[in-house]
């Protein structure tokens, strides 16, 4: 039995067993105790627990973003992809050497670190081309009723609904390709015509699909528009490695949509269950196959209907048997609901703030979510520096690890954004730029129901002229045979067949409804909620 594993160890040496692992392991930093830092105590998290998803919390300021820097490097260096979620704009740096410096020294020098600066292999993606990055974009078709009724916030007859709506654009080969195309399928299934297509198989009320209609303009209104449409993007694209065996980080540069937390909750949610859906089940592996970061955690969670979390529950629960770990970045562990908390079996909680009352409840219930442990916790992350903090992790079998206050390891890659010309260079330069920079608007459902739309009217006005052409003919003989009758009395001047076509009951008819279409279309064009026919 070693010295630290003896019941009269010192409690730092205690502490520090329980992180002396066999196998492949991410070095987190050296273990602080009673104000003393041990850099030959390291604190580490082992590669195979990396799917058991994780935890980056602590207030501003205190070094969260550096701390799934640091990890995201080393996992890239094991091999392992990595997607990050950069809301703020501040993760790019990783694809750029970190910069020298006293400071960097010092703190390699108290965790016992051989600190090389290094870049590591990134590509940039932009959400639906807004912003900087290679555009991500899927189609309705592919989020399916379920997913969009849920972040559309339906209720349960609502989503019935919408289902029964892509049933009928499946069925009739209508291809939703965007949102567009959805709301066209929709008003189509509750006017005059459409209405008898879903008899068969239950309607859609007129009050449905004008809530329907609502929430996708609502969703619209937040920037979804660009999101929805082709070419989609591929969620392999984040599996791949660097031809020198290094995983690639995936970083998607959200700062133009982080005040639109509808948006963005959609778009990880469906990246999520793309992955799980394309992805076989593969158990637990000697390293996963993909680490997902949600840089700004809160931002998913805030304003989401019961369903939504629940389905984020559910997909963080079984995605990690297809060997993808989610680590959730955010300032307090009450910012993640607890189904979704308790899953999270790797910590990492940077110092918090008790400035008010709320702060004081945040701090007592983040120090219940931790194991018990020799430190006084309360008192212990309130006084945590920056790049320091409290860390339990999953052991190698599974069992949590002692809690560990850590002073954190400084990143090798660049602590800060890199240069705007710089990451238009490198998104420029990927070989996935030409896949996925242009837009596609091929046709689908939107243009077949306008073509559809455009014939029945033309068909409708040639009806109404022969059945006008028939009504002139007919009264003309009948006032042939009246004036033989009655030959003293003065002929009635007939009117014109055009005159006759433009006064008939049906052509009047067919004029409103003509103008009352064209009329909803330049007024959704005005307010920027639908484009205009070409």
């Amino acid at each position: 039995m070693s010295e630290s594993e003896q019941p009269s160890a010192e409690p730092w040496a205690r502490i520090a067993a329980g992180y002396a692992f066999d196998g492949a392991a991410l070095d987190l930093g050296a273990l602080l105790w009673d104000g003393t830092c041990h850099p030959d105590a390291p604190i580490r998290i082992p590669l195979p627990m990396l799917n058991r998803h994780g935890l980056v919390a602590g207030a501003t300021g205190t070094g969260k973003t550096k701390t799934l820097q640091l990890i995201a490097e080393q996992l890239s260096a094991h091999g392992v992809p990595v997607f990050l979620a950069d809301v703020k704009g501040d993760v790019s740096g990783v694809s750029a050497p970190g910069q020298d410096g006293d400071r960097v020294r010092e703190r390699a020098g108290q965790v016992g670190q051989e600190w090389t600066p290094a870049g590591f292999p990134c590509e940039f993606y932009g959400l639906g081309g807004t912003g900087a990055g290679i555009p991500i974009r899927a189609t309705v078709t592919s989020f399916g009723p379920v997913l969009l009724s849920k972040v559309l916030q339906l209720n349960h007859t609502q989503e019935q609904s919408l289902g029964l709506i892509f049933h009928y654009a499946d069925a009739k080969g209508l291809e939703l390709i965007d949102l567009k195309d959805l709301r066209a399928v929709v008003a189509f299934l509750v006017s005059d015509v459409g209405k008898a297509e879903l008899k068969g198989i239950g309607g859609l009320s007129t009050v449905t699909a004008g809530v329907i209609l609502r929430s996708i303009t609502a969703f619209e209104q937040q920037g979804a528009g660009g999101f929805f449409g082709e070419p989609e993007f591929d969620t392999g694209e984040f599996l791949r490695t660097a031809p020198d065996g290094r995983g690639l980080v995936s970083v998607l540069e959200l700062p133009a949509v982080q005040d639109k937390p509808q948006l963005f909750s959609t778009f990880l949610m469906w990246l999520l269950a793309d992955l799980y859906g394309d992805l076989p089940e593969v158990g637990d592996l000697d390293k996963p196959k993909l680490v997902f970061f949600f840089d700004e955690a809160h931002l998913l969670f805030n304003g989401a209907s019961k369903a939504f979390l629940e389905a984020v529950t559910q997909t963080v629960r079984l995605i990690r048997s297809k060997g993808v770990g989610v680590f959730f970045v955010t300032q307090t562990p009450k910012d993640v609901p607890s189904d979704v908390l308790a899953q999270l079996g790797n910590r990492v909680q940077h110092a918090l703030r008790a400035f008010t009352p709320d702060d004081a409840k945040a701090l007592k219930a983040t120090v219940r979510t931790f194991p018990k442990s020799g430190y006084d916790l309360e008192e212990v992350l309130t006084g945590l520096g920056t790049g320091e903090a409290v860390v339990t992790v999953l052991s190698e079998k599974g069992a949590p690890t002692p809690v560990a206050v850590t002073r954190l390891r400084a990143p090798q890659s660049l602590m800060g954004p890199v240069p705007g010309p710089d990451l238009e260079a490198a998104v420029k330069g990927s070989p996935l730029y030409g896949r996925y920079a242009e837009a596609v608007d091929r046709e689908s459902a939107y243009e077949k129901l306008t073509a559809e739309q455009r014939a029945a009217e033309a068909e409708a006005l040639r009806a109404a002229g022969e059945a006008a052409a028939a009504k002139a003919e007919k009264e003309a003989a009948k006032a042939e045979n009246e004036a033989a009758r009655a030959p003293r009395q003065q002929p009635k001047e007939e009117p014109s067949l055009a005159e006759q076509v433009v006064g008939s009951g049906l052509f009047k008819s067919l004029a409103r409804s003509i103008g009352t279409q064209l009329g909803r279309e330049i007024s959704r064009s005005v307010f920027g909620t639908a484009r205009r026919r070409r």
